[in-house]
Protein backbone atom coordinates (compact mmCIF):
# COMPACT_ATOMS: atom_id res chain seq x y z
CA UNK A 1 0.00 0.00 0.00
CA UNK A 2 2.84 2.36 1.05
CA UNK A 3 4.71 1.53 -2.09
CA UNK A 4 1.62 2.85 -4.10
CA UNK A 5 0.78 5.61 -2.45
CA UNK A 6 4.67 7.13 -2.97
CA UNK A 7 3.86 5.91 -6.78
CA UNK A 8 0.99 8.13 -6.25
CA UNK A 9 2.81 10.62 -5.36
CA UNK A 10 5.33 11.16 -7.77
CA UNK A 11 2.42 10.69 -10.86
CA UNK A 12 0.68 13.89 -8.88
CA UNK A 13 4.18 15.44 -9.73
CA UNK A 14 4.97 15.53 -5.59
CA UNK A 15 8.15 14.63 -6.18
CA UNK A 16 9.73 17.75 -4.93
CA UNK A 17 8.17 16.71 -1.40
CA UNK A 18 10.37 14.62 0.75
CA UNK A 19 8.82 11.33 1.00
CA UNK A 20 7.54 11.56 4.31
CA UNK A 21 5.64 14.66 3.76
CA UNK A 22 4.15 13.26 0.65
CA UNK A 23 2.81 10.21 2.12
CA UNK A 24 1.03 12.31 4.85
CA UNK A 25 -0.05 14.54 2.21
CA UNK A 26 -1.49 11.50 0.27
CA UNK A 27 -2.96 10.29 2.90
CA UNK A 28 -4.85 13.16 4.33
CA UNK A 29 -6.39 13.88 0.95
CA UNK A 30 -7.58 10.08 0.78
CA UNK A 31 -9.01 10.75 4.00
CA UNK A 32 -7.30 8.14 5.43
CA UNK A 33 -5.06 9.87 7.91
CA UNK A 34 -5.21 8.80 11.92
CA UNK A 35 -7.96 11.72 12.99
CA UNK A 36 -10.05 10.97 10.01
CA UNK A 37 -10.18 7.04 11.09
CA UNK A 38 -12.27 7.80 14.29
CA UNK A 39 -15.78 7.70 13.31
CA UNK A 40 -18.22 9.81 14.09
CA UNK A 41 -19.55 7.08 16.84
CA UNK A 42 -16.09 6.66 18.36
CA UNK A 43 -15.55 10.21 18.30
CA UNK A 44 -18.95 10.56 20.49
CA UNK A 45 -18.14 7.61 22.97
CA UNK A 46 -14.38 8.41 23.86
CA UNK A 47 -15.71 11.88 24.57
CA UNK A 48 -18.65 10.67 26.94
CA UNK A 49 -16.36 7.99 28.44
CA UNK A 50 -14.07 10.88 29.18
CA UNK A 51 -16.81 13.01 30.94
CA UNK A 52 -18.16 10.05 32.79
CA UNK A 53 -14.70 9.32 34.33
CA UNK A 54 -13.62 12.95 34.74
CA UNK A 55 -17.32 13.90 36.54
CA UNK A 56 -16.48 10.45 38.45
CA UNK A 57 -13.29 11.43 39.99
CA UNK A 58 -14.65 15.47 40.70
CA UNK A 59 -17.37 14.17 42.11
CA UNK A 60 -15.40 11.60 44.64
CA UNK A 61 -12.40 14.09 45.38
CA UNK A 62 -15.17 17.21 46.54
CA UNK A 63 -17.61 14.92 47.99
CA UNK A 64 -15.52 13.54 50.22
CA UNK A 65 -14.52 14.81 54.16
CA UNK A 66 -11.98 17.92 53.56
CA UNK A 67 -13.22 17.63 49.46
CA UNK A 68 -13.09 21.36 49.56
CA UNK A 69 -11.74 22.71 52.67
CA UNK A 70 -8.91 20.69 52.51
CA UNK A 71 -8.34 21.99 48.86
CA UNK A 72 -7.08 25.48 48.64
CA UNK A 73 -7.83 26.04 45.50
CA UNK A 74 -11.91 25.79 45.91
CA UNK A 75 -12.10 26.00 49.70
CA UNK A 76 -15.00 28.26 50.23
CA UNK A 77 -13.88 31.59 52.26
CA UNK A 78 -15.48 34.09 54.15
CA UNK A 79 -17.93 36.36 51.40
CA UNK A 80 -15.57 38.64 50.21
CA UNK A 81 -18.54 41.67 50.71
CA UNK A 82 -18.24 40.61 54.80
CA UNK A 83 -14.27 40.68 54.67
CA UNK A 84 -14.99 43.81 57.07
CA UNK A 85 -17.56 42.12 59.26
CA UNK A 86 -15.10 38.87 59.58
CA UNK A 87 -11.94 41.87 60.31
CA UNK A 88 -14.01 43.07 63.74
CA UNK A 89 -15.72 39.98 65.27
CA UNK A 90 -11.68 38.68 65.14
CA UNK A 91 -10.76 41.77 66.84
CA UNK A 92 -13.79 41.15 69.83
CA UNK A 93 -13.00 37.62 70.19
CA UNK A 94 -14.73 35.82 68.30
CA UNK A 95 -12.21 33.84 66.13
CA UNK A 96 -13.16 30.08 67.18
CA UNK A 97 -16.63 31.21 65.45
CA UNK A 98 -15.81 32.65 62.22
CA UNK A 99 -13.44 29.70 61.50
CA UNK A 100 -16.42 27.19 62.66
CA UNK A 101 -18.35 28.97 60.09
CA UNK A 102 -16.01 28.62 57.39
CA UNK A 103 -15.49 24.81 57.96
CA UNK A 104 -19.50 25.09 58.22
CA UNK A 105 -19.65 26.32 54.67
CA UNK A 106 -16.66 23.74 53.14
CA UNK A 107 -18.82 21.15 54.99
CA UNK A 108 -21.87 21.86 53.55
CA UNK A 109 -20.69 21.96 50.05
CA UNK A 110 -18.31 18.59 50.04
CA UNK A 111 -22.09 17.02 51.80
CA UNK A 112 -23.53 18.25 48.75
CA UNK A 113 -21.55 17.59 45.86
CA UNK A 114 -22.03 13.82 45.15
CA UNK A 115 -25.65 15.29 44.21
CA UNK A 116 -24.27 16.50 40.85
CA UNK A 117 -23.06 13.03 39.36
CA UNK A 118 -26.89 12.48 38.16
CA UNK A 119 -27.13 15.79 36.59
CA UNK A 120 -23.33 15.54 35.24
CA UNK A 121 -24.39 12.22 33.59
CA UNK A 122 -27.45 13.54 32.34
CA UNK A 123 -26.43 16.04 30.00
CA UNK A 124 -23.18 13.95 28.96
CA UNK A 125 -26.06 11.44 27.09
CA UNK A 126 -27.62 14.90 25.30
CA UNK A 127 -24.02 15.39 23.45
CA UNK A 128 -24.34 15.49 20.03
CA UNK A 129 -21.55 14.68 17.41
CA UNK A 130 -20.96 18.37 16.79
CA UNK A 131 -20.35 19.45 20.23
CA UNK A 132 -17.66 15.74 21.06
CA UNK A 133 -16.16 16.98 17.29
CA UNK A 134 -15.60 20.30 18.69
CA UNK A 135 -14.73 19.53 22.40
CA UNK A 136 -12.22 16.64 20.79
CA UNK A 137 -10.19 19.33 18.73
CA UNK A 138 -10.63 22.15 21.10
CA UNK A 139 -8.16 23.70 24.23
CA UNK A 140 -7.37 21.51 27.84
CA UNK A 141 -10.84 22.52 28.81
CA UNK A 142 -13.22 22.41 26.31
CA UNK A 143 -14.74 19.70 27.77
CA UNK A 144 -15.65 21.52 30.82
CA UNK A 145 -16.37 24.96 29.37
CA UNK A 146 -18.87 23.60 27.36
CA UNK A 147 -20.42 21.38 30.66
CA UNK A 148 -20.13 24.29 32.01
CA UNK A 149 -22.19 26.76 29.73
CA UNK A 150 -24.62 23.93 29.09
CA UNK A 151 -25.31 22.85 32.43
CA UNK A 152 -24.99 25.26 35.26
CA UNK A 153 -27.67 26.78 35.60
CA UNK A 154 -30.00 23.04 35.91
CA UNK A 155 -26.96 22.04 37.62
CA UNK A 156 -27.54 25.27 40.58
CA UNK A 157 -31.15 25.15 39.89
CA UNK A 158 -31.16 21.51 41.52
CA UNK A 159 -28.19 22.09 43.68
CA UNK A 160 -29.70 24.84 45.39
CA UNK A 161 -32.46 22.57 47.77
CA UNK A 162 -29.40 20.75 48.78
CA UNK A 163 -27.00 22.80 49.71
CA UNK A 164 -29.53 24.75 51.74
CA UNK A 165 -31.10 21.49 53.21
CA UNK A 166 -27.20 20.34 54.13
CA UNK A 167 -26.50 24.02 55.75
CA UNK A 168 -28.93 23.65 57.81
CA UNK A 169 -28.05 20.32 58.91
CA UNK A 170 -24.18 21.62 59.33
CA UNK A 171 -25.22 24.12 61.17
CA UNK A 172 -23.95 27.50 58.53
CA UNK A 173 -26.84 29.22 58.70
CA UNK A 174 -27.56 28.82 62.64
CA UNK A 175 -24.03 30.22 62.54
CA UNK A 176 -24.09 32.91 60.51
CA UNK A 177 -27.10 34.26 62.21
CA UNK A 178 -25.14 34.07 65.63
CA UNK A 179 -22.39 35.61 64.16
CA UNK A 180 -24.52 38.35 62.36
CA UNK A 181 -25.94 39.19 65.22
CA UNK A 182 -22.70 39.77 66.94
CA UNK A 183 -21.63 41.69 64.46
CA UNK A 184 -24.60 44.12 65.11
CA UNK A 185 -24.11 44.64 68.93
CA UNK A 186 -20.72 45.99 68.37
CA UNK A 187 -21.18 49.95 69.08
CA UNK A 188 -20.65 52.18 66.33
CA UNK A 189 -20.43 49.46 63.17
CA UNK A 190 -23.62 49.87 61.62
CA UNK A 191 -26.01 46.93 60.18
CA UNK A 192 -24.79 44.66 57.39
CA UNK A 193 -26.19 44.49 54.43
CA UNK A 194 -28.82 41.34 53.18
CA UNK A 195 -27.11 39.03 52.16
CA UNK A 196 -28.06 35.39 50.62
CA UNK A 197 -25.58 33.09 52.13
CA UNK A 198 -27.15 29.73 50.03
CA UNK A 199 -26.75 31.18 47.04
CA UNK A 200 -23.00 32.17 47.74
CA UNK A 201 -22.22 28.47 48.91
CA UNK A 202 -23.91 27.09 45.96
CA UNK A 203 -22.17 29.36 43.60
CA UNK A 204 -18.77 28.90 45.56
CA UNK A 205 -19.69 24.93 45.36
CA UNK A 206 -20.09 24.68 41.67
CA UNK A 207 -16.82 26.93 40.83
CA UNK A 208 -15.09 24.41 42.80
CA UNK A 209 -16.84 21.04 41.01
CA UNK A 210 -16.12 23.02 37.18
CA UNK A 211 -12.37 23.34 38.72
CA UNK A 212 -11.67 20.19 39.72
CA UNK A 213 -13.33 18.80 36.81
CA UNK A 214 -11.17 20.93 34.46
CA UNK A 215 -8.02 19.17 36.01
CA UNK A 216 -9.57 16.20 35.38
CA UNK A 217 -9.68 16.96 31.39
CA UNK A 218 -6.52 18.11 31.47
CA UNK A 219 -4.82 14.97 32.86
CA UNK A 220 -6.94 12.39 29.94
CA UNK A 221 -5.89 14.91 27.33
CA UNK A 222 -2.05 15.34 28.37
CA UNK A 223 -1.32 12.40 30.51
CA UNK A 224 -1.24 8.86 29.19
CA UNK A 225 -1.88 7.18 32.50
CA UNK A 226 -5.18 9.25 33.08
CA UNK A 227 -6.63 7.30 30.10
CA UNK A 228 -7.76 4.25 31.85
CA UNK A 229 -9.99 2.92 29.13
CA UNK A 230 -8.74 1.30 25.78
CA UNK A 231 -11.54 3.65 23.86
CA UNK A 232 -9.83 7.08 25.91
CA UNK A 233 -5.88 5.39 24.74
CA UNK A 234 -7.54 5.51 21.31
CA UNK A 235 -9.72 8.69 20.79
CA UNK A 236 -7.50 11.17 22.74
CA UNK A 237 -3.59 9.08 21.78
CA UNK A 238 -4.92 10.59 17.92
CA UNK A 239 -5.84 14.21 18.85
Amino acid sequence: MMIRIVILCVTLGLSFIPAQAQVGKVLKSLGLDKQEKLSDGKVVSGLKEALEVGTKNTVEQTGQLDGYFANEAIKILMPEKLQKFDRVLRMAGFDEQLDEFVLSMNRAAEKAAPFAKDIFWTAITEMTFEDARGILQGGDTAATEFFERTTRDRLAEAFHPTVSETMEDVGVTRQFKALTGQFERIPFVGGTQSFDIDEYVVGKALDGLFHVLGEEEKKIRTNPAARVTDLLKTVFGQN
